[in-house]
């Protein structure tokens, strides 16, 4: 599967590596997330690229939305910031440009395992 995105531009995750040494793998199924922090920098970076299939296939299918599509979303996101990341659960804020106005998600997510496999499960906005 080809990369949606330059390998040797920063990944957007913000992880200060390249895409192609990042999340790129993940995305391409290459290489799992090996904790919950790796899944959620993957997903942000996903949202950013706007992979609606990345999203849904790490995302729970107990909660994940059956209209999840990116395709058509005009949502620039413009940072991540990871605050604390402790077991199942990762506290962070996203910056984003939606509807033309700048806005922070801050967001608690819990993650699980799935067939040995991190996916996310839900989220709290503290």
């Amino acid at each position: 599967m080809p990369l949606p995105f330059p390998v040797f531009k920063p990944c957007p995750c913000g992880s200060g590596r390249s895409y192609g040494g990042c999340c790129g793998p993940r995305h391409t199924g290459e290489r799992p997330a090996e904790t919950p922090e790796a899944l959620m920098r993957s997903r942000y970076a996903a949202y950013a690229l706007r992979d609606t299939g990345y999203v849904r296939r790490t995302w729970h299918p107990d909660t994940c939305p059956p209209d999840l599509d990116l395709a058509g979303d005009d949502t620039r996101y413009t940072g991540l910031t990871v605050h604390r990341a402790q077991g199942e659960e990762v506290e962070f804020t996203a910056t984003l440009v939606a509807g033309g106005r700048r806005q922070r998600l801050r967001e608690r997510s819990t993650f699980t395992q799935v067939g040995g496999a991190w996916v996310y499960l839900d989220g709290v906005t503290p």
